[in-house]
């Protein structure tokens, strides 16, 4: 009798973590289709920088509350809002880019890189079904410290910093992006909205940074 409890429960935990995985990918691909239509907006428009840094830091307050609003069914509206927000403050960076030599191929490396980067992480988390939860401590830390060489860099300027600070921002997504679906697998993520947003933002500073290395070193073709 005992067992057969264990069993179901067993069975019921694989079903609701299937199901948030299912709902995370499903609003995840919603929401990157969603940020290149504003993006591709924001290009069009031709933005300033100032509207985009705007953008951002409202993108950032509605974050928090995406988070409050992750546990209702209003939750979806403000995800998109964020996601669309962001999508919108990469316009300008992407018309920088594009207006280069040979800008358009820049881009189009940088996006295929990116998806390269997340279906194999993604997808080795989800067949090797292993715990990376010990990574949290070390990528938190490797965040920390990328963002306070990345605001100091911002008075030094100088670039062999940048190019470090892209590197290890890589690197550290990419480290976040095995830890996040390792969460889900393991049901340390019940929520597919909190989930969607840690992968949204896995994946949107590893194509940011990356675009930004391969630009430095395309420039220097």
């Amino acid at each position: 009798m005992q067992s057969n409890i264990s069993l179901n429960a067993t069975k019921s935990s694989a079903i609701e973590i299937n199901k948030v995985l299912k709902n995370t990918y499903m609003l995840l691909s919603m929401t990157l289709a969603f940020s290149a239509v504003t993006a591709g907006i924001s290009m069009s428009m031709g933005l300033p920088h100032g509207a985009a840094l705007i953008m951002t830091l409202v993108a950032f307050g509605l974050l928090f509350v995406v988070n409050k609003k992750a546990d209702q069914a209003s939750g979806i509206y403000w995800i998109f809002a964020f996601t669309g927000l962001m999508g919108a403050s990469l316009g300008p960076m992407l018309n920088h880019y594009a207006a280069l030599p040979g800008g358009p191929s820049l881009i189009m490396q940088a996006l295929g890189g990116t998806a390269l980067i997340f279906f194999a992480l993604s997808g080795y988390a989800l067949t090797s079904k292993k715990d990376f939860s010990f990574m949290g401590g070390f990528l938190m830390v490797g965040l920390i410290v990328a963002l306070v060489a990345g605001i100091a860099n911002i008075f030094f300027q100088i670039p062999a910093l940048s190019l470090a600070v892209s590197a290890a921002v890589i690197m550290i997504m990419s480290g976040l992006i095995l830890f996040d679906t390792s969460r889900i697998i393991h049901g340390g993520e019940t929520n597919y909205i909190r989930a969607t947003v840690s992968l949204y933002l896995n994946i949107y500073n590893i194509f940011v940074h990356l675009l930004s290395l391969l630009g430095v070193f395309g420039s220097d073709d």
